[in-house]
């Protein structure tokens, strides 16, 4: 795949959050963005994440209508284009507006990924906070901004929240108990809300918010993808040396946009 040549208008919309919304967004630990994506724009983004995944993975859509692995409750690759919707809808303006109103300075991009759950069984992915990864300080300086990119319900397995559960801090994780790699807090929450999205919605939670998701019953991808974004004064702990690492001195992850999307493991 090469990249696309040509400078793209942002895909997102310019929204303008009250204060009330951003106060909610403190309160709750959420706050859902309706039509954060431009209608015109959302199956042009789609057909780029469903891209990403054959590049990265060798997988089509028509693959993704029947999960074959554990790997399909979750395809996650953080490589995008040149030139594309993608690079735009992950580093513009408009984006990093909403996330710095949110957040309370300005936004620096973190970690951007696709979110896609396959079909015909796309397994549960476990109830974690993003902070489980790894530990971001201040936490709640740090934000996911996560975009559907087709209709999101219970049937093809919606993200699902914990509301207020931000106010609980870091709670103790472990290795999945799938064994795939992925973080599951010790103790699963009695209750969750089922965020149910249209395309082009997106929900934004803090590192600290409990959320998972559930099967994906249906014979359809559940395509979304993950934006995630920092502020000036963030820190990451290194695991390995117990460092405290400022983001904008040390990244924790190499990203930007590529020529190709390469095939990976």
């Amino acid at each position: 795949m090469t990249s696309v040549s040509a400078p793209t208008a942002s895909p997102v919309n310019a929204l303008r959050l009250t204060e009330s919304e951003v106060r909610f967004y403190q309160d709750e630990g959420y706050l859902y963005l309706g039509g954060l994506v431009k209608a015109e724009a959302v199956e042009a983004v789609r057909q780029e994440v469903l891209g990403v995944i054959e590049g990265h993975f060798g997988i089509t859509e028509d693959d993704l209508r029947h999960a074959t692995s554990a790997s399909d409750k979750l395809r996650q690759s953080n490589q995008y284009l040149k030139g594309s919707l993608l690079e735009e809808l992950i580093s513009g303006e408009p984006i990093k507006t909403v996330a710095s109103q949110i957040i309370g300075g300005p936004a620096h991009v973190y970690l951007p990924f696709t979110a896609v759950k396959a079909g015909g069984g796309g397994g549960m992915f476990h109830f974690h906070q993003d902070n489980n990864y790894t530990n971001h300080e201040p936490a709640l300086g740090s934000i996911n901004i996560w975009v559907a990119l087709v209709d999101m319900s219970p049937d093809n397995g919606c993200l699902q929240v914990v509301p207020r559960s931000h106010k609980d801090g870091q709670l103790a994780s472990h290795n999945s108990d799938d064994g795939d790699g992925h973080q599951q807090l010790e103790v699963d929450p009695l209750t969750c809300l089922p965020v149910r999205m249209r395309a082009g919605d997106a929900v934004a939670f803090t590192r600290w918010t409990v959320h998972g998701s559930g099967p994906n019953t249906t014979d359809q991808a559940r395509v979304a993808y993950a934006l995630q974004f920092h502020r000036d004064d963030v820190s990451w702990i290194d695991k390995e040396t117990n460092e405290k690492k400022l983001l904008l001195d040390s990244p924790r992850f190499a990203i930007g946009p590529v020529d190709r999307i390469e095939r990976r493991d």
